[in-house]
C-alpha cells in the first residue's frame, strides 16, 4: 500500500540570543554540529536560498522593527521562523529542480499572507535526511505592529494556516495530504532533537544498567566509583529530560496500572501498524516510546544501592582523592 504524503508546516517564536543560533543552524556558520548528526556537510553545497538574508537576522530585525516605531519588552517576539517540509517519500525520485519547486511554492503560499520585505531568510537544507525549508521572519503586522500572536495565533488560528498551506499545495501537488496541527495533537510538536537527546539517555541507561549488574560486596567500592562519574552527566540528563517532556506536555506515568495501560496501548499501536495510514498513528507510537524510555531512566535510579549513592553525594574533589587510595 502506498503510503499518504503529508504536507508540513510548523511555527517556532524566538525572542532575543537564541536568534543568533538559529541563524547559526539556518545558515551553516557553526563548524560541526555535534548536536545534529543528521547533517552531512559534505552534501551542505546543495543547500540554496530563496531569500538571501541582507544581514544578520537579530540586527535587521530590531531595524525593522525600529523602523515600524514599535516599542518592544525583553520578551517581545522578534522573529518567527517557519519550517516547510514533506514526508520523506514525498521527495523520493524528485529532483534539484523539483524539490526547489515545492518550496518556491510554498514561499509563493506564505507571501500571500505576509509582506515580503518582512522575510529574513528562505534557505533550504539539503543536507539531512528530509529536505526542508526554514524561513525566518520579523512578526510585524500590516498596520505596523510588532505581533507574533496576531500572525501565528491560537489554536485556532494554526489550525487555519495549517488549511490553508495544504489548499494552496494540494493544487499543485494533488497527492499531498494535510499536516497535523498542534491545535489537533492537543500539545506543541516535539522536536527531533527530543528523540536524539532520548537516544543518548538510553545509551547512558545501559552502561549503567550494566555496571548495576551483578555489584557486590567485593566490587562494590570500584563500581561506587564508576557509577558516580556515570551519574554526574545522568542524573541532569534525567532532569533535563523531564522538563523538556513537561513543556511538550508528554504525560509522565506515575502508577502500576498506568504502566500496563501504556504498555496494552503500545501493544496495541504495533499491531496496527501495518493497515496504518495516517501519520498520526506512527507519530503516537514514537511518543509512547519517548515515554517509556523516560520511565525507564527512572527506574533505574531506584535500583543503585544505597553506599553508591552516598559515595556520589560526595564532593567531586573528595571522590577523586578517594579514587587514588
Amino acid at each position: 500500500m502506498t503510503q499518504p504524503h503529508y504536507a508540513i508546516m510548523r511555527f517556532a517564536k524566538y525572542k532575543g540570543p537564541e536568534i543568533t543560533n538559529i541563524e547559526a543552524h539556518n545558515e551553516r556558520r557553526k563548524e560541526n554540529y555535534a548536536s545534529n548528526p543528521d547533517i552531512d556537510l559534505s552534501r551542505s553545497k546543495y543547500n540554496f536560498h530563496l531569500i538571501e538574508p541582507s544581514g544578520r537576522y537579530r540586527a535587521e530585525a530590531e531595524r525593522q522593527i525600529s523602523a515600524a516605531g514599535c516599542r518592544t519588552r525583553k520578551d517581545s517576539i522578534r522573529v518567527v521562523e517557519v519550517l516547510f517540509t514533506a514526508t520523506p517519500d514525498f521527495f523520493k525520485e524528485k529532483n534539484r529542480a523539483e524539490v526547489k519547486a515545492f518550496f518556491t511554492e510554498a514561499l509563493y503560499f506564505f507571501e500571500k499572507q505576509q509582506a515580503k520585505e518582512t522575510i529574513l531568510s528562505a534557505v533550504v537544507h539539503m543536507d539531512e535526511k528530509t529536505p526542508h525549508m526554514h524561513l525566518s521572519f520579523v512578526p510585524l503586522t500590516p498596520d505596523g505592529r510588532l505581533s507574533a500572536k496576531d500572525i501565528v495565533g491560537n489554536k485556532k488560528k494554526l489550525t487555519w494556516w495549517q488549511d490553508q498551506f495544504w489548499e494552496h499545495m494540494v493544487a499543485q501537488y494533488p497527492d499531498l495530504e494535510r499536516g497535523e496541527s498542534a491545535s489537533q495533537t492537543g500539545r506543541d510538536h516535539i522536536p527531533p532533537r527530543i528523540f536524539k537527546e532520548m537516544t543518548r539517555l538510553n545509551k547512558q541507561r545501559q552502561k549503567l544498567d550494566e555496571l548495576l549488574t551483578g555489584i557486590g560486596p567485593l566490587n562494590s567500592k570500584k563500581r561506587a566509583a564508576e557509577i558516580s562519574k556515570l551519574l554526574d552527566g545522568y542524573i541532569p540528563a534525567v532532569e533535563k529530560m523531564h522538563t523538556q517532556l513537561k513543556k511538550y506536555n508528554v504525560a509522565f506515568t506515575e502508577t502500576a496500572t498506568e504502566n500496563k495501560r501504556l504498555k496494552k496501548k503500545a501493544a496495541e499501536l504495533e499491531q496496527s501498524l501495518e493497515a496504518a495510514t495516517k501519520t498520526s498513528v506512527l507519530k503516537e507510537l514514537r511518543d509512547v516510546q519517548l515515554k517509556r524510555d523516560y520511565e525507564d531512566a527512572l527506574a533505574l535510579l531506584e535500583r543503585i544501592p544505597s553506599e553508591v549513592l552516598d559515595e556520589f553525594r560526595k564532593p567531586k574533589a573528595a571522590r577523586r582523592e578517594a579514587g587514588r587510595d
